[in-house]
């Protein structure tokens, strides 16, 4: 890959910079979601026909380096909607679909949740039971789902469904539903986490009616169109950006507390593992290039991605497992209480670890994509 950006997309990353001085801090949340829609940088990568911006692979590559770098708010409130959500529409969907969910993500009027993981199928996704069975022009959906994120506010929900009990390989006979929350028989449990947070919840279907027509892609090639989405997902561009962040909030962690009669950062094993956390963090940024050259190069979307899912998981919890250990007896206490640090962010990170850990595919299943996509080894 060439590493000199053209004097357009220096340009461009010049645009990005000034408007980001010109809009920081922002004291109106909602004033800013307007004016990046307005810029066009909602959706920035999608084509300019569904409401996009139409914007190059390295465009988007600068545009996000620079919002994560500048510490700035989203660009846009449907963080699912715009990761995989969209991208599956505008692979998949039908001109009728694509007018109809796309510009509600793009304005951040409707937040969507994923229907894909199930209580008995662990990390083998293929193997779910959760069933759909066609009657007239709705299929009717009956079974479970779990560790879904933001059910619980969500009004619509990308599912995943078996309309086919006896395919010869089980990736067929999966279909693909975009289904309203508010649709009966529809119940909501949240899962509250350690800290006391419930950003997942199980989902129960109860003969749930879904349209025919809101069947995304064929009927049977519902994992064709996971493949897209969670490609989009784990691309991985501003990750980099946001681990260098709690690096950083980690070696001021180490100068504020003492070790031994010195600041902890000057004790050998301390700095050991700081300088090994930002070599990991290096290495996912040149994976993530390598996984940019392919884009830009034309080639299909890389398993190398699942690596930087597999190392942001395994950083963040041992960061916040260092940064508790680091506090001594003050580590396992919460925020508010004397002697913590930094308001308590290590201890509410290291409690709520399955929201790195699992979101986006747990270790498993990134391992298995690693080890079958790209080692070739044989299928687990």
């Amino acid at each position: 890959m060439d590493f000199h950006l053209t004097p357009e997309e220096e340009a461009f990353r010049a645009e990005v910079r000034a408007f980001l001085a010109e809009n920081l801090p922002v004291r109106d949340p909602a004033e800013w979601q307007r004016k990046v829609r307005e810029k066009r940088w909602v959706g920035f990568s999608w084509p300019r026909e569904v409401g996009g911006g139409g914007g190059t692979v390295m465009q988007q590559a600068i545009l996000k380096e620079e919002v994560a770098r500048a510490k700035a708010p989203p660009l846009g409130t449907c963080f699912m909607g715009l990761q995989w959500v969209g991208p599956a529409l505008i692979a998949h969907g039908t001109r009728e679909q694509q007018q109809r969910f796309l510009p509600d993500i793009l304005d951040g009027k409707v937040q969507w949740c994923t229907g894909y993981s199930e209580p008995h199928c662990g990390s083998d996704l293929a193997a779910l039971q959760c069933k759909a069975v066609r009657d007239g022009d709705h299929y009717r959906v009956t079974g479970q789902k779990i560790w879904t994120s933001i059910a619980m506010w969500s009004q619509w929900i990308i599912l995943l469904v078996r309309t086919s009990t006896n395919p010869e390989d089980k990736h067929d006979g999966i279909t693909c539903l975009l289904a309203d929350m508010e649709s009966e028989g529809i119940t909501v449990r949240p899962i509250k986490n350690m800290s006391g947070g419930a950003m997942f919840a199980e989902v129960f279907f109860d003969d749930v009616r879904v349209p025919v027509e809101n069947r995304l892609g064929k009927e049977g090639e519902g994992w064709k169109v996971t493949i897209t989405a969670l490609a989009h997902e784990r691309s991985g561009i501003s990750e980099v950006e946001g681990l260098l962040r709690h690096l950083e909030a980690l070696k001021e962690l180490a100068r504020s507390l003492s070790r031994g009669g010195a600041p902890a950062s000057k004790d050998p094993f301390v700095r050991r593992r700081l300088a090994g956390f930002e070599t990991r963090i290096q290495a996912m940024r040149f994976n993530g290039l390598r996984f940019l050259t392919r884009q830009l190069k034309g080639e299909p979307l890389s398993s190398e991605t699942s690596i930087n899912k597999l190392h942001r998981a395994a950083l963040e919890v041992e960061m916040s497992d260092f940064a508790v250990e680091l506090q001594g007896p003050a580590g396992p206490l919460l925020a508010g209480a004397a002697g913590v640090a930094q308001e308590g962010r290590w201890q509410r990170m290291a409690l709520s670890w399955p929201e790195v850990v699992i979101g986006g595919g747990t270790p498993n299943i990134q391992k298995n994509i690693i080890a079958e996509r790209i080692l070739g080894l044989p299928k687990d």
